[in-house]
């Protein structure tokens, strides 16, 4: 499935940011910038995530060479009505 494809992986960055590390971060100290650090820590995950995709998009050959893009998919995109 990802082999030519490991970019890819970066898209694992979501989950665990969000869900994985919950564990560890979920407490009230310490406080940074006056939050509570799990605030902090949702707040820099988001942030985050966009960087992942972006990464995971670049990496891609299938993505860089155009196969998968939406304008090329078929459908309204291409003034085609289904």
């Amino acid at each position: 499935m990802f082999r030519g494809r490991a970019s890819l992986l970066w898209l694992l960055v979501v989950p665990v940011l969000y869900v994985g590390a919950l564990p560890l971060v979920n407490r009230v100290e310490p406080v940074v910038f006056g939050l509570p650090f799990l605030a902090v820590w949702l707040f820099g995950a988001t942030v985050l995530t966009p960087v992942a995709v972006w990464l995971a998009a670049r990496g891609d050959p299938v993505w860089r060479s155009g196969g998968m893009r939406p304008d090329r998919a078929g459908g309204v995109a291409d003034g085609e009505n289904r």
